[in-house]
């Protein structure tokens, strides 16, 4: 028995619940562990961390009392214990909305990318909120410093960890001075709530046939483009055409403009959501090479060229990071 189910043992004992109807969840690509378990007259779902953690200053917990406040449609919350580490939810069912659209037609993909677009909308008109309730996510920023991190992660994770194949001197010397520039013309881009990790493996669709935002514990303020750059670009095997792009990014627009919130200019927001997906492209092959080479999950490989693709695609149509651009085309092959 794994020390994560030890301390769900313990604590369904403490509650005077059964412990003999456990079923692991398989996870994505999160350090914590899943479980369904008996609660009450129903199911629920129970997160274990690897570690104690304190109530008060739990993300998952601060940022799901945000969303819940503000309408978003994440799981409630039934239940925690700190030094064990542990968070019971509601049971959203085993309905991921990645599956959802491999399995769909494209009329019913398309309802549900809308759906999940008019989502970050959503997110987006809550910014106000989180700073009323003084939540983590808004003192937590997609600023320089973190932004710049997420770009080593990719050269230590892509060329160390995945390639074995370090940069030489000069190469790294040049991104890094372009994922200087990167970072910080984003970070002045970053007005508004996002979920930081909305993508189709993060929604769910529960049993009445509702989206529900999962994995959003690391919420906080950056660009308007972020999420819906990870929405239509993470996970992918072929780049989407920019034709498909722009017509997102005007839906997008119009959705922003329906809830109130300030008009962004149609090409500033083209250009922006470009310079965006340089950096989250780059930051999710760093995430796939680490749980690749570090965690055995070897699923993630044929999303990494894609990655690259985008990138390199969207750099030319800047017309600007020629260091990036000579990396790009030169692991592209």
């Amino acid at each position: 028995m794994s020390d994560y189910q030890r301390r769900l043992e313990q604590f369904l004992v403490s509650k005077n619940l059964r412990i003999s109807n456990i079923e692991q969840i398989t996870g994505d690509a999160s350090i914590r562990e899943y479980f369904r378990i008996d609660w009450n007259d129903g199911l629920a779902v129970a997160c274990v961390y690897p570690e104690a953690f304190d109530p008060s200053t739990n993300t998952f917990l601060d940022v799901t009392k945000l969303f819940l406040a503000s309408g978003l449609p994440v799981a409630q919350v039934y239940d925690y214990d700190g030094d064990l580490g542990v968070i019971v939810q509601e049971d959203l069912g085993n309905r991921i909305m990645l599956d959802v659209l491999a399995h769909s037609d494209e009329a019913v993909r398309a309802r549900r990318l809308d759906e999940a677009i008019s989502m970050i909308a959503r997110i987006q008109a809550a910014t106000g909120k989180a700073f009323e309730m003084n939540s983590v996510a808004s003192r937590l920023k997609f600023d320089t410093e973190k932004l710049v991190w997420e770009l080593n992660y990719f050269k230590e994770h892509y060329f160390g960890s995945y390639q074995k194949r370090p940069l030489s001197a000069g190469d790294e010397a040049k991104l890094d001075a372009e994922f200087e520039t990167i970072s910080r013309e984003l970070e002045a881009c970053a007005t508004v709530l996002c979920h930081r990790d909305l993508h189709a493996a993060n929604i769910m669709i529960d049993a009445n046939d509702k989206m529900r935002l999962i994995d959003h514990q690391d919420a906080r303020i950056g660009s308007p483009t972020y999420d819906l750059v990870s929405l239509l670009l993470d996970r992918i095997t072929e780049p989407p055409s920019p034709e498909w792009l722009a017509d997102k990014r005007r839906f997008f627009l119009d959705l922003r403009r329906k809830l109130g919130l300030a008009k962004i200019d149609e090409a500033m927001f083209a250009d922006e959501f470009r310079l965006q997906a340089i950096q989250r492209c780059l930051k999710a092959v760093g995430t796939f090479s680490y749980q690749a080479a570090v965690r055995g999950k070897t699923h993630y490989i044929p999303y990494i060229k894609p990655m690259f693709r985008i990138s390199l695609r969207v750099a030319v149509s800047l017309g600007r990071f020629p260091a990036v651009q000579e990396m790009l085309r030169r692991e592209i092959g």
